[in-house]
């Protein structure tokens, strides 16, 4: 049962020092919550140290990425600018809606993506699945942000790509290996210089050629799709754009670290949560709108391969301003872009990974061990030149990841206000059942009916479509099961610690976890018959020989706990 021989460390201890050894040491790095970060975990009130805005604000630098501006000129390449207009808007406005109630959810419980997704009609291993979907999607748009870094300083210093891929990839380690202190100060510092990079090259484009927005209405594409509204090219082009919906996974990363909610705050933390979490969208279709002029005003001198590459059109802005100057200047926004995002890409890839496989193997060395994993998939796709499918890869992606984000929007929406679905989110494994169907279950039907659309199977306008299927069942059948089976596979049995009918004066109160001998507030800690006492969520997760008795009868009765230990002041 044992991780390691290393002493454990981690938000307070109490209680008396024992003569033995713990049952369970973890390993330094994942006995360090400064590089740990609560991984696999509650994010405690004692660690959610800094205010609504600077959680916002930081959250915020993570979608800076520049992809935004390479997938909106591909919408509008491929299928014109009206239709891609139409899909860019319309992506935005279901990823804004199904985002609000995730990001709530998230700054409110304390909890990332995947613990939310548990206690939202997933149940303890069917998220499982959703850790390798949110994994999926760091290491992909990692590749991909890579990939436009690797292109910039090719075009600065001839680095051949293979060098600038492996150099890319490097240079967020030493960041992500931190953890969240380091990512938002390097979120910070980079702000303002991002900020200038982002907005120059539209105002050179404004003074100098203003005719340039008019005649980017008229657009027409490259594929001869031409520039009127054409019901395939919006269902395709809003696909590729739907890709991008399980960047809220990515928001709630640091989202869980926003302070509680006060009545001195409440304004603050209502706007910083609506800014940081589905607000990131606001900005990323206004990119790809962006991205798709500065394409096409680049189309004719650069031609289209590196008219979609960020870094031309980006050099081609700003020319009639800084000439000579305007490629190495471009290069730096470039780079303080993609080193922004991948900084995220890189670590919340590190919780998806941890989360998944601490479940398969009931074991955790740490969350920056992962930080490797990810970042080696995501070279191997560089290597691979995935950015030249860019269309097709995100459009099948797309289908899966919106199947699974309508399903928990759908639950926290319906499910818990009708009473279908506890009205908290029960993320332990101690109260949990391995599968819900209600969230599951809809995530996979919706997701193999779009992907078989996806592939053609139902014709040109089901695949057209594809996403809207997925997002359309997922939606309807989330509450559907939930009803039919009367929401009767969301807890395996009630939460005595802290569960809705537990009187809990102070949620900030410690329990001393029975198994690693560290403190936890009462959010992280269950009740557990085979210890006698309280344990913690992730040394719960980590046990391989319980057989899980805390959830079957009789044992599953509630376990009398001490008294909490209240943390002073």
């Amino acid at each position: 049962m044992t991780e390691t021989a290393l002493p454990t460390a981690g938000p307070e201890t109490t209680g008396q020092p024992s003569d033995r050894p713990p049952k369970r040491s973890y390993a330094r790095l994942a006995a360090d919550e400064s590089r740990e970060d609560f991984s696999l975990r509650y994010a405690p009130h004692a660690y959610r140290r800094w205010s609504p805005t600077m959680v916002a604000s930081t959250a915020l630098g993570g979608i800076a990425y520049l992809a935004d501006f390479a997938i909106g000129a591909s919408i509008v390449f491929t299928y014109g600018f009206t239709s891609g207009l139409a899909s860019i808007l319309c992506a935005a406005t279901i990823i804004f809606l199904t985002g609000i109630p995730i990001a709530r959810a998230c700054a409110k419980y304390g909890l990332d993506m995947d613990l939310i997704t548990r206690g939202a009609g997933f149940g303890y291993f069917g998220s499982t699945l959703t850790s390798l979907i949110y994994a999926s999607f760091t290491f992909i748009f990692f590749a991909l942000e890579g990939s436009i870094m690797a292109q910039a300083m090719h075009e600065v210093t001839g680095l051949p790509l293979p060098v600038g891929y492996l150099l890319t990839t490097l240079i967020v380690i030493p960041i992500v290996f931190r953890g969240m202190g380091a990512l938002a100060k390097v979120q910070a510092w980079t702000q303002p210089v991002w900020l200038i990079g982002l907005v120059l090259p539209f105002v050179v484009l404004a003074v100098e050629s203003p005719g340039s927005f008019s005649a980017f209405t008229h657009f027409g594409g490259t594929e001869g799709a031409g520039s009127g509204f054409d019901w395939l090219g919006f269902g395709l082009g809003t696909g590729v754009a739907l890709s991008l919906i399980a960047q809220i996974g990515e928001q709630a990363d640091y989202l869980r670290f926003m302070p509680a909610k006060t009545e001195s705050n409440r304004k603050r933390w209502n706007l910083a949560v609506l800014a940081a979490g589905p607000g990131w969208v606001v900005i990323g279709a206004a990119k790809q709108l962006g991205g798709a002029l500065l394409a096409f005003v680049a189309l004719e001198a650069v031609g289209k391969t590196h008219a979609l590459e960020p870094i031309a059109p980006q050099v081609e802005a700003l020319k009639p301003w800084l000439g000579s100057v305007a490629l190495p200047v471009a290069a730096l926004f470039v780079v303080v872009s993609q080193i922004k995002i991948n900084v995220t890409n890189a670590y919340s890839g590190s919780l998806s990974w941890s989360n998944f496989f601490s479940r398969v193997t009931h074991r955790h060395p740490g969350r920056v061990w992962y930080i490797f994993l990810n970042l080696a998939i995501a070279l191997t796709l560089m290597e691979m030149n995935m950015f030249a499918a860019l269309n097709k890869l995100l459009g099948f992606y797309s289908n899966v990841g919106i199947a699974w984000i309508a399903a928990v929007a759908a639950d926290l929406v319906v499910n818990k206000r009708v009473g279908w679905s506890p009205k908290y989110i029960e993320f332990k494994r101690a109260y949990l059942y391995a599968v819900n169907p209600a969230g599951f279950g809809s995530m996979v039907i919706a997701s193999a009916v779009s992907i078989v659309a996806f592939f053609g199977l139902f014709g040109e306008y089901a695949q057209a479509f594809s996403t809207f299927i997925a997002a359309g069942l997922a939606l309807v059948l989330c509450p559907l099961i939930a009803w039919a089976t009367k929401g009767r596979y969301y807890l395996a049995r009630p939460n005595p610690v802290n569960g809705p009918d537990a009187v809990v004066e102070d949620v900030t109160a410690t329990h001393v976890c029975g198994v690693c001998e560290t403190a936890y507030e009462l959010p992280d800690i269950a009740d557990c018959p085979v210890q006698a006492g309280p344990i913690c969520s992730l040394c719960c997760s980590l046990d391989a020989e319980c057989g899980d008795v805390c959830t079957k009868a009789p044992t599953g009765e509630p376990v009398l706990l001490p008294v909490p230990t209240v943390r002073a002041g």
